[in-house]
């Protein structure tokens, strides 16, 4: 078995829906060429991603949806009917070759699923997946559709595995979410920014699955301008329960690199030093429930330049076993793509101030830890409760 592989494809980047676009995959150019800049991409194997096959795509994905993707995308649907799946709208723009272009990355993050169950690599990283916001016949929030669900229903039907989802990214995972409600094979975890004033307004504490798949949706919906502190010591918490309550088989993150205080569509206050920390804590967790199996995907992130490159760099380094990346970036990865942007930042850690300070901070943070409480309470043992009530700073 070798260590790692990422999947990538120039062609991944006809996922495109116009220019000004805020979903634009440049993002993906920019992280490969970074980590080329850093010379880490010749010691490791580059897998291309296939297109996923209608029978793949019909385990989560309905079929006449399928079919309005593949007309939408060749100019022969109705914009009434489009809308009604949710393409031709200002979030979901129709584009030529839509379904040959959505079907390559569900394809990719198959392939990159498939590789570690089958024994192949222990890691994969698929850049360009994580479009978590697709539904069973309806395209929603930039995705058309849902690779990490179809993946992981193609997992589970293939090898009878139990796959625990862990999103990061500032908006809900609501798609894969509602994917595996009811299912006892799949457990999702979501922290995000509370559906308060973010799209899609889900992911609260209480949506906690049904029937077979109760107890198995976990989500901590974080209040606006939450800091590193405070999100990485939510996250490490709940991980580490929710592989100890589920004993997973395989673990797939959902890297989002939204939640940064940069980032244009969000209001949570995250820097350089969470988008360090959040794979090292997944791999650590992936060590030590699932013998290292974790793949790895990519997701949100509208801050073309400054943010995702550097973001979706430490996610590669953490599954290399590479200590995080730090000091100046690449001299000429700026040159190169300070031409196009002059936001290109030249160091990996951020340069501060980076926000002005945060007025409710002690709230937010407290607020937070009585989420991650409420979360857990009905899973874990009274030691657990009393050790949680003990580690928030605000119990004294």
């Amino acid at each position: 078995m070798k260590d790692f592989a990422y999947v990538y494809s120039q062609e991944e980047a006809h996922y495109r829906f116009s220019d000004t676009h805020p979903f634009n995959p440049i993002r993906l150019e920019l992280t490969v060429s970074l980590l080329e800049a850093m010379g880490v991409l010749d010691t490791v194997d580059c897998r291309a991603p296939r297109p996923a096959t209608d029978e793949e795509l019909l385990l989560i994905h309905d079929p006449d949806y399928i079919q309005a993707v593949k007309l939408a995308g060749h100019g022969e649907l109705s914009p009434m009917k489009a809308q009604m799946y949710g393409l031709g709208t200002e979030d979901t723009p129709l584009f030529t070759n839509m379904h040959e272009s959505a079907a390559l990355l569900v394809g990719g993050t198959i392939e990159a699923c498939d590789l570690v169950l089958s024994g192949q690599y222990r890691r994969t990283f698929h850049i360009g997946g994580g479009l978590h916001h697709g539904f069973r016949g309806r395209a929603s929030g930039f995705c058309i559709y849902n690779d990490t669900a179809v993946a992981m229903a193609a997992m589970i039907q293939k090898y009878n595995c139990r796959i625990l989802y862990v999103d990061t990214d500032a908006h809900h995972g609501d798609g894969v979410q509602w994917a595996f409600y009811n299912r006892a094979d799949a457990m999702t975890l979501s922290l995000h920014e509370t559906g308060r004033y973010l799209f899609p307004g889900t992911g609260m504490v209480t949506e906690r699955g049904a029937e077979e798949g109760y107890g198995f949706s976990w989500n901590i919906p974080f209040d606006a301008f939450t800091e590193d502190g405070s999100f990485l010591d939510a996250y490490r918490t709940v991980l580490f329960e929710a592989c100890e309550l589920f004993k997973p088989d395989l673990i797939i993150t959902q890297n989002g690199a939204d939640a940064h205080a940069l980032d244009p569509l969000t209001h949570l206050s995250l820097t350089m030093e969470s988008y360090e920390k959040i794979p090292q804590i997944a791999v650590e967790a992936a060590n030590r429930y699932t013998d290292g199996r974790i793949v790895a995907l990519g997701g949100g992130g509208y801050d073309w330049y400054r943010v995702v490159p550097r973001a979706w760099s430490q996610v590669f380094a953490a599954l290399t076993n590479r200590p995080p990346f730090k000091g100046d970036l690449p001299a000429s990865w700026v040159t190169r793509w300070q031409t196009e942007s002059p936001d290109v930042p030249t160091t990996w850690r951020d340069r501060f101030p980076l926000y002005p300070t945060i007025p409710r901070r002690p709230e937010i943070e407290e607020k937070n830890w009585e989420t991650v409480k409420r979360l857990l309470w009905p899973f874990v043992d009274d030691t657990k409760k009393e050790h949680l009530s003990a580690h928030s700073p605000y119990s004294k």
